[in-house]
């Protein structure tokens, strides 16, 4: 079942966890009646519900149907203020879920919109966190998802920042690309001969289409073949924002914000059909 192979790779992480802990992080102030076990995999378990209110999937599904497979319940209210207290702790357990690089990455961004464009004069949970940026669809006012995948569609890293940030940015590559070797491939919107040096120097090849304004130049067989999978990282995005939810404008605080962001992509490692290269197609190379 998987709410209880959720709970298990959860409670082992937080066991882990609290030996490295002076304390208990939820328990500081009001102590809590459920554990910080049991919070996350709620958090994540969500995603699976395919309720879009937090509120009724909680009211219906775990103090409904599974009400006994937890030990003490506690209000709705009481879990948001718990679920915010744990909101790192999350982020650490996503983290943590991370795969390993296999040679062959792809690279891309999306934005997460916190609301509507004509309502960002009066939006106020995430004001001066929040930006505005563009994407290929058009201006939004949020924040934007980078994320790295392998060729299995696991995601390798990911970060998360305003979404005025250019996904060329130096310091948001290097840390999504931490730990990466291979070749990893991208759209346009990568193409940057700075990027492409820092890149080469850790001994990654990062590999783009041409601009049209742009002198063709010899591309491997190989390569320009994996490049036409690059398509399997836009539909890792599309499964989070359609069937994970990651992205809706109902957020109450900075912390609900992160911690759906975060709960949203340890959901997503425990999906069990991944868009992956062979789903695609997987090219068949000759030596």
């Amino acid at each position: 079942m998987l709410l209880t192979t959720i709970f298990c790779q959860v409670d082992d992480f937080c066991n882990e966890l609290n030996k490295h802990l002076l304390q208990d992080a939820s328990n500081r102030g009001r102590p809590s009646t459920m554990t910080r076990s049991e919070i996350l995999t709620i958090c994540i378990f969500y995603h699976y519900s395919k309720f879009k209110s937090f509120k009724d999937y909680y009211t219906t599904y775990i103090k409904g149907y599974y009400k006994g497979a937890f030990g003490n319940v506690v209000s709705y209210n009481r879990f948001t203020e718990l679920a915010q207290e744990n909101a790192v702790f999350l982020g650490m357990f996503a983290i943590s879920l991370n795969a390993i690089a296999t040679g062959i990455s792809y690279i891309d961004s999306t934005p997460i919109a916190v609301c509507n464009n004509r309502r960002i004069h009066a939006h106020k949970v995430l004001k001066g966190i929040a930006q505005r940026g563009k994407s290929s669809t058009g201006w939004f006012y949020g924040f934007k998802l980078h994320i790295v995948i392998n060729d299995k569609g696991e995601i390798i890293s990911f970060a998360i920042t305003p979404g005025n940030v250019d996904d060329r940015n130096l310091s948001v590559i290097a840390k999504v690309t931490h730990g990466l070797w291979g070749k990893l491939f991208g759209d346009r919107g990568y193409i940057s001969k700075d990027l492409f040096e820092e890149l080469w120097s850790r001994k990654i090849h990062i590999v783009t289409g041409l601009k049209q304004n742009m002198k063709n130049k010899l591309m491997p067989l190989e390569d320009k073949m994996l490049l036409k999978k690059r398509g399997v990282v836009e539909s890792v995005i599309n499964l989070l924002k359609t069937f994970f939810n990651i992205e809706h404008t109902r957020h109450r605080s900075v912390l609900g914000f992160f911690s759906n962001i975060f709960s949203c992509i340890a959901a997503y490692a425990f999906h069990s059909n991944k868009p992956s290269l062979a789903h695609f197609g997987q090219p068949c190379l000759s030596n």
